[in-house]
């Protein structure tokens, strides 16, 4: 386990363990994805798109229609 601080103006130096973990440098950006209150997971920012394929879990399932109709209302707001 990692740990780091939390400045005044909230940065962190990610420790280098992490940094070569996730293969980051400086001037790399980092993904911050909620799983739930308190828990997050994160990811380097420029990992190809197929790697957070089945990252979010969900047991919600969802008609095409549904989605349309989530559109549609959101598309008149």
């Amino acid at each position: 386990m990692s740990t780091a601080k939390i400045t005044s103006k909230g940065q962190i130096t990610i420790p280098a363990s992490v940094r070569n973990d996730l293969k980051v440098q400086s001037g790399d950006k980092l993904e911050f994805v909620k799983i739930k209150d308190g828990l997050y997971h994160i990811m380097a920012a420029t990992k190809e798109i197929q790697r957070l394929k089945g990252i979010i879990k969900s047991n919600a399932s969802i008609s095409v229609e549904q989605m349309n109709n989530a559109v549609r209302s959101r598309a008149s707001d």
